[in-house]
């Protein structure tokens, strides 16, 4: 089945007149219809990556706020809750300002009220 429809339209990518056939056509041709669909494509994969990193993105004062509900907190989080490095908990550790327990070889652990005594201590 042909149809002899001829339809005055616009290409969508390259804004030239063309004649189409049907009344769905969008491009003046087979190059323009290949370019636009790249784009649409690549359009595609940013919004996803842009959404998949928006999920992951967590702003820091509701990271501190759910950490200040926690009963036991890893280094790295004791850290970002003090305002300090990482390396900075390990040597409080050492000196035993935070007492700290490990779990296995690589697991350390801080009981959150470890954290508020550094603050009420008497000296």
């Amino acid at each position: 089945m042909s149809s002899n429809m001829r339809i005055n339209k616009k290409c969508q990518l390259c804004n030239r007149e063309f004649i189409a056939k049907t009344t769905v056509t969008k491009f003046c041709g087979k190059d323009c219809a290949k370019i636009a669909y790249k784009a649409k494509k690549r359009a595609e994969k940013i919004s996803s990556s842009t959404r998949k990193y928006a999920s992951r993105v967590v702003d820091p004062k509701d990271r501190v706020q759910e950490l200040q509900l926690r009963e036991f907190l890893s280094v790295k989080d004791t850290a970002l809750l003090l305002g300090c490095s990482s390396k900075t908990i390990y040597r409080l550790i050492e000196k035993g300002t935070i007492n700290a327990t490990n779990i296995g070889d690589r697991l350390t652990r801080i009981k959150r009220t470890e954290v508020d005594h550094i603050f009420y201590q008497q000296n």
